[in-house]
């Protein structure tokens, strides 16, 4: 059987969450490859409403869950969100969680220094969740991390502050702020390492043995390829991978390992912060969008940005990551529209693209080309079967996938698991 790797084809929020709690019901094993808590998947189980951020969506239904090494650990907020799930009667025990030792840990410097870039940025402010993401991504690059590993070595542990004040206590001072307390440091972590230790191990080794026994491994990406911090909009994207690729570094597994990969793309355009958006919506169009897609992060609680369906955008996203099929979500958020537009290029400078342009001003410039096709009265919510879709929602759908050079794998059509259209199983070879 395949392995599947779920990404996000735009900028992020796409329903990802659904879809990955829907796959990982019939997989082994869930894997979060990379980005931290700022990801914000909600899924709906019945009456149950559950909001992960940093957890394995896997782990409501009690499948293998691992927190990967591509990922940034914020050690408190994992505490807090396996607690909340807890709560709701969610089973979190180390036989079905994971962490991977050699995980790098945000910390409370990263966070006040998030937040602190941000608000004297000014006009070049990249809106960023103010988590602390980036700054724990620039320390692990930089070489001066403290991993989950080190929670075990804590008496030994002055070599790596060293570099780690050396560093930040220099930005610290440029802000007028006083250097890092490094007992009271030492203290917070001190506490929580017992409750992370638990889960630490190298999951790379597990994630074989998993792999070994033919068991069905699912990849979990956060936010959209069009953050990705090479391939995205840059500046304004986020601080690690996103496209597909990453599930093999960011896990310890080969590339090999990422099988059919799925990405998931709404069926329209949003886009959180800010940042350039040829087909956003400033009108009562993007508003209803807005309002009857509930675009809202989850992480954030932040208003999303709307727009009209970006076939290039979408069709480069599916190229970069290598994807294998689309999961086309929120298609009935288009109910009842007389009309409905697809960006299919645009103009820049006088010049026709078919490709988004790298430099943030081009980017910023071209002016969409739209298609327009008639909307469909009837409704789509809730639909299970190609028999329950209006004519016109197939058009739709079909000319997407045309587009996009892409097909579509399945159609998801509410918030609820199984109200999804499968086209083709991301889990069958």
């Amino acid at each position: 059987m395949a392995n599947v790797t779920v990404i996000g084809a735009q900028w992020g929020d796409e329903g990802k969450g659904k879809i990955v709690d829907w796959l990982a019901s019939r997989a082994d094993a869930v894997v979060r490859f990379q980005g931290g808590h700022n990801a914000g998947h909600t899924l709906v189980v019945g009456e149950q409403v559950y909001k992960l951020s940093l957890l394995p969506s896997g782990i409501v239904t009690g499948t293998l869950s691992i927190i990967g090494n591509g990922v940034v650990l914020d050690p408190w907020h994992l505490k807090s969100e396996v607690e909340k799930l807890r709560g709701q009667g969610v089973e979190i025990n180390p036989e079905n969680f994971a962490i991977a030792d050699n995980c790098p840990l945000i910390l409370p410097v990263h966070r006040e220094l998030d937040g602190l870039r941000e608000a004297a940025a000014g006009a070049g402010k990249i809106g960023t969740t103010g988590r602390g993401i980036g700054p724990a991504y620039e320390d692990k690059v930089g070489r001066r991390a403290i991993r989950v590993c080190d929670l075990a070595h804590l008496d030994a542990l002055e070599p790596q502050l060293d570099r780690l004040c050396a560093h930040h206590d220099a930005l610290r001072a440029g802000f007028g702020q006083p250097p890092i307390d490094r007992e009271a440091l030492l203290n917070e972590l001190r506490e929580i390492a017992p409750f992370v230790l638990q889960f630490a191990q190298p999951v790379w080794k597990r994630l074989n043995k998993v792999r070994k026994a033919g068991a069905r491994i699912l990849f979990e990406g956060a936010q959209g390829v069009l953050l990705d911090v090479d391939h995205g909009t840059y500046p304004f994207v986020t601080s690690s991978n996103t496209v597909s690729g990453t599930a093999a570094s960011g896990s310890g597994l080969g590339p090999s390992a990422t099988g059919f990969v799925l990405g998931i793309v709404k069926a329209y355009t949003t886009r959180v912060g800010s940042g350039p958006f040829p087909t956003e919506l400033e009108d009562e169009t993007g508003q209803r969008l807005g309002e009857r897609g509930h675009e809202f992060g989850t992480v954030t609680g932040r208003k999303r940005r709307c727009g009209w369906f970006d076939a290039v955008l979408t069709r480069q996203s599916c190229a970069i990551s290598g994807v294998t099929g689309i999961a086309l979500t929120k298609v009935d958020v288009l109910d009842g529209m007389d009309k409905v537009k697809i960006c299919t290029g645009y103009r820049l400078h006088g010049k026709v693209l078919d490709y988004y342009p790298s430099h943030a001003a081009d980017q910023a410039a071209v002016e969409p080309i739209y298609e327009e096709m008639d909307g469909w009265q009837g409704t789509t919510a809730g639909a299970r079967s190609w028999a329950d879709l209006p004519a016109q929602a197939i058009k739709y759908i079909q000319r997407v996938q045309e587009l996009i050079e892409t097909p579509v794998a399945l159609v998801s059509t509410s918030p609820e698991r199984e109200d999804t259209i499968l086209v083709r199983d991301p889990f069958v070879d």
